[in-house]
């Protein structure tokens, strides 16, 4: 007789999880989130690349690698769909080049998102702004204090 238990994979298999973070994404916060950096990073491209032969979002070559790198790390979020904004976050999924690369890109279409995207900008300062960072997924709970044989002899009231 075979036992299936034994048989059974004990972690899920690549595709599966590729498929759960890409469902990860089809959630309404985490699409605009997706829609907002986009949209960041199209005010930069076009205000600093002036891309001659942009891609289907209008980005250069560098700019689009830059989001595909941004969207990969938002479907991997341990977070998820508590994520905080990554200024309040605990973890940086970003390398140091990407982050700072970010960060730049941030500060230019940042304030030229309210005048060409102004509800993407206002959900992004009102709502996920405030969005305080919730504890560390996945964190060792706090060490507790080891019990001496003579606390363990002496009753409790």
């Amino acid at each position: 007789m075979k036992n299936v238990a034994m048989d059974a994979p004990t972690t899920p298999r690549p595709s599966d999880i590729a498929a759960q973070r890409e469902a990860r994404l089809a959630t309404p916060r985490m699409t605009r989130e997706f829609n907002t950096l986009a949209a960041m990073l199209r005010i930069y491209c076009q205000d600093h690349h002036r891309p001659a032969a942009p891609d289907d979002r209008g980005l250069c070559p560098e700019c689009g690698e830059l989001l595909a790198y941004a969207r990969k790390r938002l479907a991997g979020c341990p977070f998820g769909v508590d994520k905080p904004t990554c200024a309040h976050c605990q973890i940086h999924c970003y390398g140091p080049r990407q982050r700072e690369t970010v960060r730049v890109v941030m500060r230019h279409a940042g304030p030229r998102m309210l005048w060409r995207h102004p509800l993407l900008a206002l959900a992004h300062l009102l709502v996920d702004g405030r969005r305080t960072a919730p504890p560390r997924p996945n964190a060792a709970a706090p060490a507790q204090p080891a019990v001496t044989d003579e606390q363990r002899s002496t009753p409790q009231d």
